[in-house]
């Protein structure tokens, strides 16, 4: 008996082959923030940090910062193998990183807000949904779900972002206000020292918080990035 396939439905994208490492590397490899193999930079002393966006369950990522890191982290996302949708409100914006990312492949597809398609996220072939919607993202259509991550950027505080601080399972906070400092401070149970520190962070430099843990990530640029993205900034 002959096993009926259904067809694909969604964004097709380029499949890549495995990552392999060295035995000998394995010592260098540090997963503290997400469980695989996105390096969102080095923290304090030098060690790379991780995010898991490739995950079986639903995972939502907010990032209060700048359009530069996020541009960083999908590019990183699609080197990995993931499809990246970009739901944007400024497509000048991401067109030369959507036609460079992939070397020529369609691995990242840009969409207007409240207009990304299904995706036919799966083990295979998982999928980051990069909502780039504004101060105030309206709720998407194209929710997480497993193989689907969303990564929700926020240029600043804003009303609607104490709720998806709450709903995300990872925070990352770049410079900010005094007072959106503290606010975010309230709200995610930073300590004194660290709400303080918020206004005073260099460019590229971000807090990631998920429940208790916190993680101070410089993101440092490739030259290929640097070529495509500029230096690291959070000022569009």
């Amino acid at each position: 008996m002959r096993k009926h396939i259904a067809p694909r439905r969604g964004l097709l994208g380029p499949r890549h082959a495995g990552h392999t490492l060295a035995t000998d590397h394995l010592g260098a490899l540090s997963l503290p923030v997400g469980d695989d193999g996105v390096i969102i930079g080095d923290d304090a002393e030098g060690r790379p940090q991780m995010i898991g966006f490739h995950r079986p369950a639903p995972y939502d990522v907010l990032l209060i910062g700048g359009l530069w890191t996020a541009q960083v982290l999908a590019l990183r996302a699609a080197a990995t193998g993931a499809r990246v949708a970009v739901e944007t409100g400024r497509t000048q914006a991401w067109t030369t990183l959507a036609q460079a990312a992939g070397a020529g492949l369609e691995c990242v597809s840009l969409h207007d807000v409240g207009r990304v398609p299904p995706t036919g996220a799966a083990v295979g072939s998982p999928v980051v949904v990069v909502r780039d919607c504004g101060m105030r993202p309206p709720r998407g259509r194209v929710v997480s779900s497993p193989w689907q991550s969303v990564l929700t950027l926020l240029p600043y505080l804003s009303p609607v972002a104490p709720r998806l601080m709450r709903a995300a399972t990872l925070v990352g906070i770049q410079r900010v206000s005094p007072a959106e400092a503290e606010q975010i401070g309230r709200i995610l149970g930073l300590a004194r020292t660290e709400s303080e520190a918020l206004p005073t962070l260099a460019d590229g430099v971000t807090l990631w918080v998920s429940g208790r843990d916190r993680h101070w990530v410089m993101t440092s640029a490739t030259d290929v990035e640097t070529g495509l993205l500029g230096t690291a900034r959070r000022m569009d």
